[in-house]
């Protein structure tokens, strides 16, 4: 019988609630392993192509590509493969389920391939600025089978100005977080090992009767 892409609604019941209270939720066995291992394989063939590229910061006009930020490469998600695809409708029950109960009014995801280098990291920041984006909810999920204690790589969770970190996540195979883009600083500490994901974002719709969003 095949997996599930997506553990069960029932499975993640609490994650409405857990995001409401603190703005951030980790649920482990996100993605099936099958799903795991199939998008490991599309990375392994894109990384042996050099298709990913460096990661930059900013959007738009305001990009720029600065290593003592950000040091990781990325490829954007189009679903143009069976595993992508497979990803994607995840991400569309994930969308639907949220909405359903947290009425957060998500029209899209966008997403894309993370993989980190050794010594890569990315430092503290947040996703969205209020009034600046149209980024929500963000995602992250990850895809490294028998990480180490040492292999650095985790994801640090901040509440608003606090220095203290609230959460520190280890990038182990299938988990995910999903966290309140305009929200919740967060930060990649350096890893030791390649380390790799899938990031992304549920948007909301902003057109206006000037503007369309997305773009066409």
């Amino acid at each position: 019988m095949q997996q599930p892409l997506l553990k069960s609604t029932t499975a993640y019941s609490a994650l409405p609630e857990t995001l409401g209270q603190q703005g951030w939720a980790i649920c482990d066995g996100f993605l099936s392993n099958a799903l795991v291992e199939a998008l490991n394989l599309e990375l392994d063939r894109l990384q042996d192509r050099q298709q990913l590229n460096p990661a930059g910061v900013g959007r738009d006009t305001s990009f720029q590509l600065n290593q003592s930020i950000r040091r990781d490469t990325t490829l954007w998600l189009d679903g143009g493969t069976l595993a992508q695809r497979q990803l994607l409708d995840a991400m569309e029950q994930l969308r639907l389920f949220i909405n359903q109960t947290l009425f957060m009014g998500l029209f899209d995801f966008e997403g894309h391939f993370a993989v980190y280098p050794p010594n890569g990291f990315y430092q503290k920041h947040l996703d969205s600025f209020r009034g600046q984006s149209n980024r929500m909810l963000s995602v992250v999920m990850y895809l490294n089978r028998e990480w180490q204690p040492g292999d650095g790589g985790e994801l640090v969770i901040y509440r608003d100005d606090d220095p203290l970190p609230v959460e520190c996540v280890i990038p182990q195979a299938g988990r995910a977080v999903i966290f309140l883009s305009e929200e919740i600083p967060h930060e990649v500490l350096a890893t030791r090992v390649s380390r790799r994901s899938v990031a992304g974002w549920f948007r909301v719709n902003n057109s206006r009767p000037d503007r369309i969003d997305p773009a066409l």
